[in-house]
């Protein structure tokens, strides 16, 4: 009894601390570079200007591959008022199955594949997938979802960072 109640405390502990980081204030995103599908390359400072969705994902995970279509009506929404997305498959996804996703679902955003791990790792060590972060015009990362977002959430928090200067 007295390790069950333990448990259900340290969760409760660990729950709590994870929903503080993931609202905590903004922190700048880390120094990055992204490899494009295409051979191009983007970084962390491209993104200032824009409010941008980075979203680590996998073709291998259920709730990515599930979440896509929102994330596709999510961008096409705000793209023209200055939202970006950036997708990153991470380091264990074979990139011939990422370039095949997003050709045969015609993803309309940028599409990284983060091959060494390296990006996953300074963007906090991310290692469950979905993980999305959403970054002010500024830069800074002001939310951090593990799992998908809960989309009336997410497309209020866009429309907030939208408006600011």
């Amino acid at each position: 009894m007295k390790r069950s109640l333990y448990l259900a405390a340290t969760a409760v502990a660990l729950a709590v601390a994870g929903l503080t980081y993931m609202s905590a204030g903004s922190t700048v995103a880390p120094a990055s570079t992204f490899v494009l599908l295409d051979g191009s390359k983007r970084t962390t400072s491209d993104m200032k200007g824009r409010v941008t969705l980075v979203n680590f994902w996998a073709t291998s995970c259920v709730t990515c591959v599930g979440e896509m279509p929102k994330i596709i009506s999510t961008y096409e929404k705000y793209h023209a008022k200055g939202f970006d997305t950036l997708a990153v498959a991470m380091s264990y996804d074979p990139p011939s199955y990422v370039v095949n996703f997003a050709e045969t679902r015609k993803l309309p955003f940028q599409v990284a594949i983060d091959n060494t791990g390296a990006v996953a790792q300074s963007w906090g060590e991310v290692k469950l997938t979905p993980t999305t972060y959403i970054v002010n015009k500024r830069g800074d990362i002001v939310k951090r979802y593990v799992g998908e977002p809960d989309e009336g959430e997410l497309h209020t928090l866009i429309e907030k960072l939208l408006a600011e200067v």
